[in-house]
């Protein structure tokens, strides 16, 4: 059983590795959905946060897709190692849509990209909590802030969760094999 299992882990990978953003789908044409689909594609060239910034300023959009429109150029920014810009996004799509888990999961990858690990676990457990999309990214940077914190078996447990939970993505896969397990 792995509770009796000790973890002997190598940190010299964490700082390579980057944190895993969710972002959320809006949808019905115009500049939001654009900016929805560059956050959803990874993409991280400026242009597509003037396209969300553009999307917020003149389009009319229910509260759920202005809060999404909101995570979705914080995770551009994050993308840019832009943590506290993004972080105010997070935070402005929270005051819209509170139970939007994304903006939680998001604002704890951007606490991870600060180094302040164990300021992102409330907001990662309150997305995973609330429900989101993506969980395994959830989980993933979850283990990103267990291991900033030394915490090993906790970050092998969720590496392994994400693992489970989304085998076709390589990224737990690729951290768990820095993890050697062994029996005292």
């Amino acid at each position: 059983m792995l509770k009796a299992l000790p973890l002997i882990v190598a940190f010299a990978a964490l700082s390579f590795a980057g944190v895993a953003q969710g972002a959320v789908s809006v949808i019905g044409g115009g500049l939001a959905e654009a900016c929805s689909k560059a956050a959803m594609g990874g993409e991280d060239d400026p242009k597509f946060q003037e396209v969300c910034t553009l999307a917020l300023e003149t389009e009319l959009m229910n509260v759920r897709d202005r809060a999404g429109t909101f995570v979705n150029r914080g995770v551009l920014k994050l993308r840019r190692a832009a943590y506290t810009d993004a972080t105010r996004d997070f935070d402005s799509a929270l005051r819209l849509h509170p139970e939007l888990g994304e903006a939680y999961v998001n604002r704890g990858a951007a606490s991870i990209g600060r180094r302040r690990y164990a300021e992102s676990l409330p907001d990662i457990n309150k997305g995973l909590d609330l429900g989101v999309t993506e969980p395994a990214k959830a989980y993933y940077n979850r283990a990103l802030a267990y291991e900033g914190m030394e915490d090993a078996k906790s970050a092998y447990l969720d590496y392994r969760k994400a693992q489970e939970l989304a085998p076709d993505w390589p990224a737990p896969g690729e951290q768990l094999a820095r993890f050697t397990v062994s029996r005292r």
